[in-house]
């Protein structure tokens, strides 16, 4: 029995890869990370060099966990920056560190791949590997329950939780079903919102992965690539990515077009498995007022309602998603630090923190614009 790290996902077959994995959630899929690694948009130019964590019982792999080692905290979307700074001033090494996450896409679903006996058997034998590289610490963001048992079995592991914000589909016939459940004032707000989009002469299309042509992912790209340059930085992703994507998994690509006068100026990227939409990328070539929220929210709920999805994640952060009815969702990530007065603190830290998340959380349930069940809707 050996842990032992896997500098590219294509030293392993897709399908002994896909194998590991409880859900079809397309992030952990061999085609999505190998896609990332392949078309540049992680390696070690990126401060993202692959360091996946496999656990190999009799020359079989039982199970892995999929990370990166990295020297800087950026792409994560759990911050540690604050805790980086206190080490430089402190003198204490902090990078680089393991980071068992998929890049750029704070969605949680599962990290410990594999039958659980072996998933904690790997967990086990983490800190001494951390120890031999010389790594700081590991960090597992955006966990699910089945992880959190596990992660929590092992000593030294600290939890952090944040809060993020997802639409949930109660048995709505249609997008006026879903507007009928809300208080009279936000349903009026988001009618307004959408009808002046509509008086912009702005229609949607929405289109599988497999029939964007090339030059279609080149609009593609020109809108996600802008969502930075606005803010003067770089995207994350390439260009490749989106190509390499397409060819794969095309099955679990949507894309929602925005349309004026029948040409293209926004659009909104969307991975799908069995209940989920989930909303990834955006941008545009040009503002229009009210366009973000119809093309990122509302065409989303719309289309997660007539394919009977279950939920909506439309992507991190984001208070104003509570009044069109993104309900407030924690997030867990685990933290194990191998300094040990950095631990103490760290683990100071977030004891508070937690409380304060789930105080906002609890807040923020209080303020959903859905109406009392039983109170009629009115127009």
């Amino acid at each position: 029995m050996s842990l032992t790290p896997l500098a590219a996902l294509d030293q392993i077959a897709a399908a002994d890869w896909d194998a590991l994995l409880p859900t079809g959630q397309p992030f952990l899929r061999h085609a999505f990370l190998s896609a990332l690694e392949e078309s540049g948009s992680v390696g070690p130019q990126t401060g993202w060099r692959a360091e996946h964590l496999l656990w190999l019982e009799d020359g079989r792999c039982r199970a892995a966990l999929p990370g990166y080692r990295k020297r800087h905290s950026y792409g994560e979307y759990v911050f540690d920056h604050g805790w980086a700074d206190a080490c430089r001033r402190a003198h204490i090494p902090y990078y680089p560190k393991w980071l068992g996450a998929v890049p750029f896409s704070p969605v949680s679903g599962p990290r410990l791949l594999g039958d659980p006996p072996s998933a904690a058997r790997l967990l086990a034998a983490l800190p001494e590997y951390l120890e031999a590289q010389g790594l700081s610490g590991a960090h597992v963001n955006f966990t699910l329950a089945d992880d959190n048992a596990l992660f929590a079995d092992q000593p030294g592991w600290l939890r952090r939780q944040g809060c993020q914000y997802h639409w949930r589909n109660h048995g709505y016939r249609d997008f006026q079903d879903f507007l009928d459940a809300l208080t009279s004032r936000k349903r009026k707000q988001i009618r307004k919102e959408r009808a002046q989009v509509a008086a912009l002469g702005i229609e949607f299309v929405w289109r599988a992965g497999h029939t964007l042509s090339e030059a279609e992912w080149d609009f593609v790209y020109t809108c996600y690539a802008n969502t930075y340059a606005v803010r003067g930085q770089s995207p994350y992703l390439t260009r490749t990515f989106f190509s390499l994507l397409a060819a794969r998994m095309p099955e679990a690509i949507q894309v929602v077009e925005a349309r004026r006068h029948g040409q293209p100026v926004a659009m909104a990227f969307c991975l799908v498995d069995g209940d989920t939409l989930y909303g990834r990328y955006w941008g545009c070539l040009a503002e229009y007022h009210q366009l973000h929220f119809e093309t990122c929210f509302y065409q989303g709920i719309e289309w997660a309602i007539a394919h009977g999805l279950a939920r909506f994640d439309a992507g991190a952060q984001g208070e104003h998603k509570l009044i069109r009815g993104f309900e407030p969702v924690l997030t867990d990530s685990w933290h194990y630090l191998r300094h040990p007065g950095l631990r103490e603190a760290v683990a100071d830290f977030l004891a508070q923190e937690r409380a304060e998340v789930g105080d906002w959380a609890e807040g923020a349930r209080q303020v959903l614009p859905f109406r009392q069940p039983d109170a009629p809707p009115r127009s």
